[in-house]
């Protein structure tokens, strides 16, 4: 890649959760350390979330518009990586997707759409390993603390017993936090594609959608509440499971099946045991998973409620001495803006700084194998994440 003028460019960062990535670098990264800019439609907009975020009057500011191919084109040979948010991607994204694979410009957004991940995968994964543009969907909550934390269970079960585990539980213990804006419009738009497009259901069901050619084994459904016996918990359905295990197998099929080509994965609500725990579980799987009236586009909680949440995830299996061993993931602010605009932040600067081209190659990532374990100490030094083995 030629010498480029930024490190980063946040692209939406007149929006909600663009305003909290760009605030989140201005408070940790000066632009003498990591050089980023601020990107969207208008310049006063722009210029007004600037000063909201008391970033620097020096800030650069870039005028960027998804209706503009040539604006977009501009912006992505201007700098190494460009932040995102720009959603919902199936209807706002291609372009600056388009932009960053002809430029050779790393990407991260927050994509939980798997219907266009499916599609970009298909469409542009030889046309970014050719530019050398590392495309890395869902670096926020989905997926980054579950992608990484079965990529960091492996490397431990890997290291000590010298073989990956087959079969990994992934359970939420704890999470205090709203449904995004951006998730609920995204989940709307992909039902009305389903609408339009009754195939999409399929890749929706299929566990492997966003591995081409290969067609693992069976993998639980996670539908409907159930009793674990192994754990001796209840456990219900996780909204953000379709997405995560996705993910989850994308990542295995591009570290050469690591986990194994027999890897079985699923992800639930880890709801407690006896007659408590049942209700528990029943009383989330009818409430679907997601809040009644989330926030529109652009809106979203307080400071006060983002500093309010929190999450706790489990990863947990047998390895091949049949002894359980399992790692915890946690996060100290909520997930869908606090925890998010963090972890993205994050993932572009270890691109642009960590993760060499040489080391990663081109192409439709996600982020194991994209960034693993320089990304892992990066969110643990500075974005609030644990990640511990805790047997």
């Amino acid at each position: 890649m030629a010498k480029r003028e930024f490190d980063l460019v946040v692209y939406g960062a007149t929006g909600f959760t663009g305003r909290l990535i760009a605030e989140y670098l201005a408070k940790h990264y000066g632009n003498d350390d990591v050089k980023w800019a601020m990107a969207g439609r208008s310049d006063a907009k722009l210029a007004q979330v600037r000063d909201l975020i008391h970033a620097p009057a020096d800030t650069p500011l870039i005028i960027a518009d998804s209706s503009d191919p040539s604006s977009l084109k501009a912006l992505a040979e201007r700098t190494k990586v460009v932040i995102t948010t720009v959603g919902p991607y199936q209807l706002y994204g291609v372009p600056m997707l388009e932009a960053c694979i002809a430029a050779g410009t790393d990407y991260v957004d927050l994509c939980g759409e798997p219907a266009w991940m499916h599609d970009t995968v298909l469409e542009y994964h030889d046309a970014a390993k050719a530019s050398g543009a590392r495309i890395v969907h869902s670096c926020g909550f989905d997926s980054i603390p579950f992608d990484l934390g079965v990529y960091f269970l492996q490397q431990h079960a890997i290291k000590t017993t010298g073989a990956p585990i087959a079969r990994v539980k992934g359970r939420m213990r704890k999470m205090r936090g709203e449904t995004s804006g951006g998730t609920a419009a995204s989940f709307m738009e992909t039902m009305a594609r389903v609408q339009r497009e009754p195939e999409v259901m399929n890749w929706l069901k299929d566990p492997f959608s966003l591995c081409p050619d290969f067609d693992g084994p069976k993998q639980p459904h996670g539908a409907k509440p159930i009793y674990d016996e192994d754990l001796g918990t209840w456990a219900a359905p996780f909204i953000m499971a379709s997405i995560n295990t996705k993910n989850v197998h994308r990542s295995n099929a591009l570290l050469g099946h690591q986990y194994g080509a027999d890897f079985v994965y699923d992800e639930m609500v880890q709801t407690g045991p006896g007659e408590a725990g049942e209700a528990a579980a029943n009383a989330v799987a009818s409430s679907g998973g997601m809040d009644k009236n989330p926030p529109k586009p652009g809106e979203g909680p307080s400071q006060e409620s983002r500093d309010a949440g929190f999450y706790d995830a489990m990863f947990t299996g047998l390895s091949v001495e049949n002894t359980r061993i399992t790692a915890g993931v946690t996060g100290d602010k909520d997930p869908g803006y606090g925890s998010t605009s963090k972890m993205i932040a994050e993932a572009a600067i270890c691109l642009a700084r960590d993760v060499s081209h040489d080391d990663v190659a081109g192409g439709v990532l996600t982020p194991a194998p994209a960034m693993g374990q320089a990304l892992i100490d990066r969110l643990v030094a500075n974005a609030g994440l644990t990640f511990t083995i805790e047997t």
